[in-house]
């Protein structure tokens, strides 16, 4: 959440930053005239308080001459009277200002992060900038397939049976698809823990509600949510590893020395993709379940931005070593997800669409997320906490990693060439074939 100054004295810095990322005017509004409420219940209970206290230096003062001059206890007797009824005011004030106070507290979990100054304006895609790309799209003397058709036609995925056992956006990796997938999750894991420094976690797959609501996916996305209960005990299947990642120092103070925490896992992820009916229907690009391999930063505050780029690379040197064309894009400010600064989306080649599609997200939080959890450090020994900054970012999504290989390395014939980075994983393994110097996924026959 927003530091508190936000809707006390900084009111216009808010605006500008909600504005940013054109959220409604009636958003603005809202919080608007929340921190107007704020300040002149503050001002008339210190303006009532001035007076009371004002009054009980006069009233000291007629008592010490009540003892000679009857009028001087009469008058403080009065006196006394309306302080009563000014103290009354004060409780009233006061109650109204805690109604007011939680307001702005569930207020704050709604609103999201405000844009870094060096994010660009905009509404939405049309608006993100290119950073820099990488690679060319290939040129093909044949007529390309997508993903659907390439991997049905080689027997590697099944998606009416998915259907069958858990309905529509759910899919049955077979055989050589599944190695490949498994590759994949292994190929980014090991490249992430030996060369990139972060420490490999196997977090729940399962978190509860204030886990969701420490990285800002609750309260506002619960409907993006699949949700369980036993009993009274409720769960929520995560949206991606980043929610028990960020959540590990949730409550906790760092000791100074021990960051930055460099943290990255495996984890299936459950989306219900509330909203996005008839988007990418067809295939793997958005499921109900997917698999990701994430990238999570615990890192100082004077850090974070230095950061967020070395974890942009990371999440670029997968796709190199893949060798699958892609572009980095600086998102805009209406473009940005709820609890980020600033955003770089990493997008892949896909030939099928003749355009770059989204395969990480790379996000630095600042101290947004960690408010919300209470992480905090000591930048010395025995320093005041300060709150920390978090970062996370997609290292990659697997299935869209697995598109794109099938898209961009498949030949006139359906099969597919795995890239050299791959062999070490798949040469040997059933259903993929040696010619030469080069591996494939080939047709049976």
């Amino acid at each position: 959440m927003l530091d508190p100054r936000y809707f006390q004295e900084q009111g216009a810095e808010l605006e500008k930053g909600l504005k940013k990322r054109h959220l409604g005017p009636e958003v603005i509004a809202r919080v608007a005239e929340v921190a107007r409420t704020r300040k002149e219940l503050i001002a008339q209970v210190e303006t009532l308080k001035a007076e009371r206290n004002k009054a009980s230096q006069e009233i000291a003062q007629l008592k010490s001459k009540s003892k000679t001059d009857p009028e001087a206890a009469a008058l403080a007797e009065k006196r006394v009277v309306e302080m009563r009824g000014v103290g009354d005011q004060i409780k009233k004030l006061d109650e109204d200002l805690k109604v007011v106070e939680e307001k702005i507290a569930e207020e704050s979990l709604r609103i999201p992060n405000l844009p870094h100054s060096s994010v660009p304006e905009g509404k939405g895609a049309e608006d993100n900038v290119e950073v820099r790309k990488w690679g060319k799209p290939g040129n093909y003397s044949f007529e390309v397939k997508d993903h659907v058709a390439i991997a049905e036609g080689l027997g590697v995925v099944d998606f009416e049976r998915a259907g069958k056992i858990s309905g529509a956006r759910f899919c049955l990796y077979l055989g050589a698809g599944a190695t490949l997938e498994r590759s994949l999750i292994q190929f980014m894991l090991d490249l992430h823990t030996r060369e990139h420094g972060y420490e490999e976690v196997i977090p729940p797959f399962m978190v509860n509600r204030a886990a969701m609501t420490g990285t800002g996916n609750l309260p506002k996305f619960e409907e993006d949510l699949f949700k369980t209960s036993v009993g009274d005990r409720e769960l929520f299947l995560i949206p991606t590893s980043e929610v028990p990642l960020t959540n590990i120092y949730r409550d906790e103070i760092i000791e100074h020395g021990k960051l930055p925490f460099y943290f990255t896992a495996y984890s299936p992820c459950f989306r219900s993709e509330a909203g996005s009916y008839g988007r990418d229907t067809r295939g793997l690009i958005r499921q109900h379940q997917f698999q990701k391999v994430e990238m999570v930063k615990i890192v100082e505050a004077e850090n974070s931005h230095e950061e967020h780029e070395k974890m942009t690379k990371n999440a670029e040197r997968i796709l190199e070593l893949l060798e699958l064309p892609y572009r980095t894009m600086l998102l805009c400010g209406g473009d940005m997800g709820f609890s980020a600064v600033k955003t770089y989306d990493l997008e892949v080649w896909l030939p099928s669409q003749q355009m770059y599609r989204e395969i990480s997200s790379c996000s630095n939080c600042e101290d947004f997320q960690a408010r919300r959890a209470a992480i905090r450090y000591r930048s010395e020994p025995q320093g005041k906490p300060k709150l920390a900054h978090t970062l996370n970012g997609s290292g990659l999504a697997v299935g869209r990693t697995f598109v794109a290989i099938l898209e961009n390395f498949q030949d006139a014939h359906g099969n597919v060439k795995i890239p050299q980075a791959l062999h070490r994983y798949l040469d040997g393994a059933p259903g993929f074939t040696r010619d030469g110097a080069d591996l494939w996924m080939k047709k049976k026959t």
